[in-house]
């Protein structure tokens, strides 16, 4: 599992302001910064694919370069996921995307759980191919576990999986690690608990909400 807010770079300080309620009162910073961390991501995720050698024509002369042999496959789940999974696509630009619109279910969480609706998947074949999930907050790991079954029953079953997440709850990455086979996580920042309506804590709200403005 791949943490970024171990080591110190610049996206510390996007987490940062994420999490903090008055820059929260931007939105369009808000939305930015999950931007920024899909590029970062991004980056480091394509330290993992691999490359086949290119001959770059230049005005000069030739020059031997590395391609990746493959473009993954980007999964978000609407609406929060929409900013994060623009960073990946403004690195991964020939990259085929796929949406999922997960919803939590009214009810008693203390007693239920939490329940997810799949109102929605449009997503292309990801057969054999290298799937990326991206939700910028993994609490339970619930909706994303019930996405990938949904996938693979439907669109094929990936030759790998990365879990891009921006913020997430240990034990999200406990059910995610149970639940899907040699997934790779990649997380901005480990949170160590949820609180009793499942959400991250100290996390940042409602991704959703402070991106978009509250729903009904």
């Amino acid at each position: 599992m791949f943490i970024l807010d171990q080591g110190n770079s610049i996206a510390s300080q996007f987490i940062a302001e994420l999490r903090s309620i008055h820059v929260q009162l931007d939105r369009m910073r808000f939305r930015k910064n999950l931007e920024r961390l899909g590029e970062i991501m991004s980056y480091e995720i394509s330290k993992t694919f691999n490359y086949i050698p290119y001959e770059v024509e230049t005005p000069l002369g030739k020059d031997p370069s590395m391609l990746a042999a493959e473009h993954p496959v980007l999964i978000s789940v609407m609406r929060a996921g929409m900013p994060f999974h623009q960073g990946f696509l403004n690195y991964y630009d020939n990259a085929d995307s796929g949406f999922i619109g997960a919803f939590r279910k009214e009810g008693n969480a203390e007693m239920d759980g939490v329940q997810v609706d799949m109102s929605y998947i449009g997503a292309p074949s990801i057969e054999d191919r290298i799937l990326i999930l991206i939700d910028p907050m993994l609490a339970t790991g619930s909706s994303l576990v019930q996405a990938y079954q949904s996938l693979i029953d439907s669109n094929g079953k990936p030759a790998e999986v990365h879990v891009a997440a921006v913020i997430a709850a240990q034990a999200g990455v406990d059910h995610i690690v149970k639940e899907i086979p040699d997934v790779k996580l990649w997380i901005g920042a480990l949170d160590p608990e949820l609180n009793d309506q499942y959400y991250i804590v100290p996390g940042l709200g409602d991704a959703g909400d402070l991106s978009f403005g509250p729903k009904l």
